[in-house]
């Protein structure tokens, strides 16, 4: 989808120098991904108390399988 948008010419130049991409573009579509991956992460304060664990669960004996 083609849209004009005003964009603070400094935050957009620190954002190309900070992630190495080089076009606006490329920055407003990683910025885009970014957003909605973190807002869309479940906060894992909400799952507290939330999931069980089977009785015999051992975190320690599957560690050293690794």
């Amino acid at each position: 989808m083609r849209t004009n948008i005003v964009i603070d010419d400094n935050l957009i130049k620190q954002a190309m120098r900070v992630s190495g991409l080089t076009t606006k573009k490329d920055v407003v579509d990683r910025a885009l991904v970014e957003f909605v991956q973190r807002h869309t992460r479940k906060d894992l304060n909400e799952l507290q108390g939330k999931i069980q664990f089977a009785d015999n669960y051992d975190y320690k004996a599957m560690r050293k399988g690794r």
